[in-house]
């Protein structure tokens, strides 16, 4: 064959394989002629596409990664913080809430107070010619033993608490009024409420009343409501009333009206819960109120305490000298306080800085930081209470717990707003946290009385169950023989 034809055979040859290879390229919306090269050659599909003219409309660029698959729609705004809050939420609503809660608020608030009592003290102590940690170790002593019966409250079943009710009742009033015989009781700044145990220890038994009050008031309403008796008025108000009063009378008998003021709330708490009708409320109120008002009026020392409130001057005869300074000691601590143990004030400026303004100490080395957190914690200590209380349907724990959580709740209300200038000073300490071993036990036993009703709960005796060590271990073991054997 000629070279001519054998070359015009090739470049036929070659013709055909192209066109070809075009054909199979080329996708059926493609279908046509190729596009000319800058040589004038046919340009492949796949470069093509890829060498597409400048001016031409843009196509949509394809993911990347994945093969083709279309990747996941960006969260919504706000979807981030929407889904923390159902976290905590969900977290919140837990069984074990109000258990943790009630454990944790009152453990911190003890041992913040060990360490101010022992920082605010100090001073008071060497004043006293005694060693500087004196206070301290009487109230680490009665932490120690308020620990051990908030231990045993928490453990005794709820049968158990109600049965102490008539017996600790009774003990408090016979107590009560030993108090009042001469050679036994004690004053103590003006105040016939103490009785001398020996040694450095004494007791106030009117602090034992609050407990005695809300188990007795509590066991008593229960049983009235089984019956369905607290329809009628005067199922609501005897015996509960009466006793009450009483309890009242014999500690004002010994002048101490800030504990009268503190029964006086967790009586009204016991009404509150008990569903007292508008009315008799408001009539119990208003009695209770005259008689404070005539005891406030015939008493110079509580009518100088009531003109106290929001003093920013000593007064005539420095008669308002502890509200201003403890006012004074807030003021000086700033966001942080000037450190801890370098308070100004409890170096003889302010009377009671262990006892009954030791928030003021608290704000002086604590700053506002430290009194928030102190405000925080008996914050949740109030709410868990409220929650148990909401949540249970035994009628004597519904009681219970809100009696002891309106006379923590209370006293603190009282002692802080007294530092604040916002109140008169009442003279009552700062629950779980002010230097006192009368005070600190009954606390303490009451609060065990609501992680006992906290466990007593059916969610919340489930989930402990749940994390005792031989369940854990039982479903652990259970999960491992359900695994596959190829799984790591």
């Amino acid at each position: 064959m000629p070279a001519d034809e054998s070359s015009a055979g090739r470049g036929t040859d070659r013709s055909r394989t192209a066109a070809a290879i075009s054909r199979a390229l080329t996708p059926p919306l493609l279908a046509g002629p190729l596009p000319a090269g800058p040589a004038g050659r046919p340009v492949p599909a796949g470069l093509a596409l890829r060498s597409r003219p400048a001016t031409g409309a843009r196509r949509p660029r394809a993911p990347r990664g994945g093969g083709g698959r279309s990747t996941a729609p960006s969260p919504p705004r706000g979807a981030g913080v929407r889904q923390m809050y159902e976290r905590a939420r969900r977290a919140w609503d837990r069984p074990l809430t109000a258990y943790y809660l009630i454990l944790g608020s009152s453990l911190l608030i003890t041992v913040l107070g060990l360490v101010m009592v022992y920082s605010a003290s100090m001073i008071k102590a060497l004043e006293l010619d005694k060693p500087g940690t004196y206070f301290f170790r009487k109230q680490f002593l009665a932490a120690v033993i308020g620990a051990g019966l908030m231990l045993l409250a928490s453990r005794m079943p709820v049968k158990l608490h109600r049965a102490l009710a008539y017996p600790l009742l009774t003990g408090t009033v016979f107590l009560m009024v030993l108090v009042q015989v001469p050679g036994i009781g004690m004053s103590v700044n003006g105040n016939q409420n103490w009785l001398y145990l020996g040694g450095p220890f004494q007791l106030q038994p009117s602090e034992f009343g609050k407990l005695a009050l809300v188990l007795w008031g509590a066991d008593l309403l229960a049983r009235k409501q089984d019956r369905r008796l607290l329809t009628q008025w005067k199922h609501m108000l005897v015996p509960l009333v009466p006793v009450a009063f009483m309890l009242l009378g014999l500690i004002m008998i010994g002048g101490d009206m800030g504990t009268a003021i503190i029964l006086t709330a967790i009586l009204f708490g016991l009404l509150w819960l008990a569903g007292a009708p508008t009315r008799l409320f408001a009539g119990v109120l208003a009695f209770a109120g005259l008689i404070g008002f005539v005891l406030i009026k015939t008493s110079p020392n509580r009518m100088s305490r009531l003109g106290c409130i929001g003093a920013s001057e000593p007064g005539p005869g420095d008669s308002c000298w502890q509200a201003v300074h403890g006012i004074y000691a807030l003021a000086s601590g700033g966001w942080f306080g000037s450190g801890l143990g370098a308070s100004v004030e409890k170096w003889g400026q302010l009377p009671e800085p262990h006892t009954d303004f030791i928030f003021a100490i608290t704000g002086e080395e604590l700053g506002l930081a430290g009194t928030l957190s102190v405000l925080a914690l008996f914050a949740a200590l109030g709410y868990a209470g409220i929650r148990v209380a909401g949540r249970t349907e035994d009628p004597f724990v519904r009681y219970a717990a809100g009696g002891v959580t309106t006379w923590i709740t209370a006293q603190a209300v009282i002692n802080i707003g007294a530092v604040l200038g916002l109140l008169p000073i009442a003279g009552v300490p700062l629950p779980l946290f002010s230097y006192g071993g009368s005070a600190l036990l009954p606390t303490m036993f009451a609060v065990g009385l609501m992680i006992a009703f906290a466990r007593e709960d059916p969610a919340a005796k489930a989930a402990l169950a749940m994390r005792r060590p031989g369940v854990r271990w039982k479903t652990m073991r259970r999960r491992v023989t359900k695994r596959p054997s190829g799984e790591r």
